[in-house]
């Protein structure tokens, strides 16, 4: 077992508790070395030298022997950086069941704008037998904001159906079938070319409220939004504003902020807004074991780390 090398110490996970059950049987078979423990049972502090977490302890300090903080999730957003020890690696979750999932979940979104599900699910309700016109998928234009590995996976689908399809990333991107865009001087022939826009980055400082009204306007009017990124990236109210007058037809949502919205938000209620509660991927235990061990194995021979955090960066 390629995993048996490890030395002994306390894995502790503080995420939701009956994923942890499936993680720590998963631990007993693969690493029986490694005490692992969920949260709050953190059992001797001073014995624990990982953690993985969605939301980290507020007193780290607690951990004297901590080495390594894994994200059980694919963004970091939710981790104050600047209260993190500078010196404490962080690790994203890089698990390829979270790329198919996204991939899944885009693609759907994508599908059902495409062929106007919403349209007819309305029909339906006032039974009413009409067709539309079917469009083929290549005129269609998709374009995905943020070109990272959920985004690619997300788009190698889109391209294998036929769409067209541009992305737009910060740093310059190849990638086979889709038009890369690059840098804040491309973004606007980027987004003038998008007929359903997928939002993917990352959240940072730069990208907050990057879902603004100045960013709808400068899609085709009767655009798409497919929202899968974090909540802070969108302006709620210019969504609204843009849903009402037109500009754009739809959106499907899968994050918000605060997550749930509260009872009387109008996310609820609008007829043009596909809400769900940010299921659109989720970290596949499994195969997340096998990544975390795996890195624990490059830390413990003092190699590199798949999904090590730039703090300087964001992500």
């Amino acid at each position: 077992m390629r995993w048996s090398e490890l030395p002994a110490g306390t894995f502790l996970y503080k995420a939701d508790p009956q994923r942890g059950a499936e993680w720590a049987r998963l631990f007993a078979r693969h690493a029986p070395q490694l005490d692992f423990r969920i949260w709050p049972d953190v059992g001797d502090p001073a014995k624990v030298r990982y953690l993985a977490a969605w939301l980290p302890p507020d007193d780290l300090g607690a951990f004297p022997r901590l080495e390594l903080i894994f994200s059980v999730g694919a963004g970091i957003d939710q981790f104050d950086l600047a209260a993190l020890p500078p010196e404490l690696p962080l690790v994203r979750m890089v698990e390829p069941g979270i790329a198919a999932g996204m991939a899944e979940y885009v693609t759907l979104a994508v599908l059902a704008i495409h062929r106007q599900w919403a349209t007819y699910a309305a029909q339906q309700r006032k039974h009413a037998w009409r067709a539309l016109r079917v469009r083929p998928a290549s005129a269609c234009r998709v374009g995905v904001l943020g070109l990272g590995v959920l985004a690619q996976a997300a788009l190698a689908q889109l391209v294998r159906l036929g769409f067209d399809c541009a992305g737009w990333s910060r740093s310059a991107r190849a990638l086979d079938g889709v038009a890369c865009h690059a840098g804040a001087a491309a973004l606007r022939d980027f987004l003038a070319r998008c007929d359903i826009l997928v939002c993917l980055l990352p959240l940072t400082a730069d990208t907050r409220n990057i879902l603004n009204r100045a960013l709808f306007d400068a899609l085709p009017r009767g655009a798409a939004l497919v929202h899968v990124g974090r909540g802070g990236h969108l302006v709620q109210q210019d969504l609204l504003d843009a849903l009402n007058d037109g500009q754009l037809a739809q959106a499907v949502l899968d994050v918000c902020e605060p997550e749930p919205p509260p009872a009387d938000h109008p996310f609820w209620e609008h007829p043009a807004i596909v809400l769900t509660p940010h299921i659109a991927s989720m970290t596949q235990p499994e195969t997340a074991v096998t990544v975390v061990l795996d890195n624990l194995l490059r830390h413990h021979r003092g190699q590199a780390l798949e999904g090590l955090v730039e703090r300087s960066r964001g992500y």
